[in-house]
């Protein structure tokens, strides 16, 4: 049965690759991104292989953005069944320099050098609104649409660093955690009217926001993206495409008594001990 899917953060790699999955189920797509040429780009490329798509503008720490998103939803493809929060991301404000403070970081004034006393209230708060609060709003406005039916799922995107965190991006990492336990608490709060939230984790996938931290421009490893490789059993990182499976299972029939999990997929990474 068609289902109308919205998704945000779809102009990315990782959930335009989701959407055009769900698309070529017969699902009805609604593209959200804040990037609106972005947006129409995906909503047009699924159009274009026969799955039916609108792109539309919205910002997920913005209500009324997010309202008139989910009105041109309404009058074009009807209510929500299934709300995708992919929109997501991290900000050099929320990261240190390097993975462990020593005495002499204390005495580097280099340009751009930043300990964990030098982090910037701001870019930290940026960072767990974006994850946090862009999966809260996103799901008091388009969650309405589901209580009462049946067949409705919501599925957020935390991340490997809310179970165990990263160096070097205490923000990005806590912000997860909060997107992670959020799930479960939405998962008991919406369990009595119909609505199932579960969570995927991704571990490390090559996207347009940490490319440049993990590889060179020649393609190779950065000595943080070999530091990830030799801690991931699998030894790659993840493609778009290794997220497709669990997202039709969490999203589909199969899982209906399934709900506050969330889906660790990262080639083993967090069953290493490292020796």
């Amino acid at each position: 049965m068609s289902k109308v899917i919205v998704l945000t953060g779809a102009g990315g790699v990782l959930c335009s690759t989701l959407a055009k999955a769900l698309a070529r189920e017969g699902n009805k797509i609604a593209v959200l991104d804040l990037r609106h040429d972005a947006a129409i780009q995906v909503a047009d490329e699924i159009n274009a292989e026969g799955g039916i798509a609108i792109g539309l503008e919205a910002n997920v720490l913005e209500k009324e953005s997010l309202v008139k998103a989910k009105n041109e939803v309404n009058e074009k493809f009807g209510t929500c069944d299934i709300l995708i929060n992919g929109a997501g991301g991290n900000h050099p404000l929320g990261t240190t320099s390097n993975p462990h403070l020593k005495e002499e970081d204390l005495l580097n004034n280099s340009e751009g050098f930043k300990t964990f006393f030098d982090l910037d209230p701001g870019g930290i708060k940026f960072v767990f609104d974006l994850n946090f609060i862009g999966t809260l709003l996103p799901t008091q406005i388009f969650a309405r649409d589901m209580v009462g039916k049946s067949g409705c799922s919501i599925l957020n995107i935390s991340s490997m660093n809310a179970f165990t965190p990263l160096t070097k991006i205490p923000a990005y990492s806590g912000a997860k955690a909060a997107v992670s336990n959020f799930t479960q608490w939405l998962a008991v709060h919406f369990s009595k009217v119909g609505i199932r939230v579960n969570a995927l984790a991704p571990g490390f996938f090559l996207t347009d926001q940490n490319r440049t931290l993990l590889t060179e421009s020649d393609g190779s490893l950065t000595q943080r993206g070999q530091q990830i490789i030799d801690q991931t059993p699998m030894g790659r990182y993840g493609e778009p495409e290794d997220l497709i499976g669990t997202t039709l299972w969490l999203c589909g029939e199969g899982s209906n008594f399934v709900t506050g999990v969330v889906i660790p997929i990262d080639g083993g990474f967090a069953a290493y001990s490292g020796v």
